[in-house]
């Protein structure tokens, strides 16, 4: 099972200077980032996961995000079948965030 993260917890997280930040990896297709993207976020769309793995460290939590959290939710499956083990999916991906943490970003 993976966890899901609301967009409110994600910002609260990332902005807790005594907890040490997750990476986000956001999942959606270049064109999608362009348009808008969660500062600092890693960008590395769906089909390319399996070959940028070196670029995802087991060690740190990873929360995944995507428009509205089903890719990303893939993403995270399959890196849990994959050894990966602390994965967060943001619900509500990019969209949610707009609407309950940034209403400046761009939606789509």
């Amino acid at each position: 099972m993976i966890a899901q993260i609301a967009p409110a917890e994600l910002a609260a997280w990332l902005a807790d200077k005594a907890r040490p930040a997750p990476l986000v990896v956001d999942v959606r297709e270049p064109w999608e980032v362009e348009r808008c993207r969660i500062d600092g976020s890693l960008a590395i769309p769906l089909r390319e996961i399996p070959g940028r793995l070196a670029e995802l460290p087991r060690e740190r939590e990873l929360v995944l995000v995507c428009h509205h959290g089903g890719r990303s939710q893939q993403a995270a499956m399959w890196l849990g079948g994959n050894g990966y083990a602390r994965l967060f999916n943001l619900r509500g991906g990019v969209d949610a965030w707009a609407s309950d943490v940034d209403p400046a970003m761009p939606r789509y």
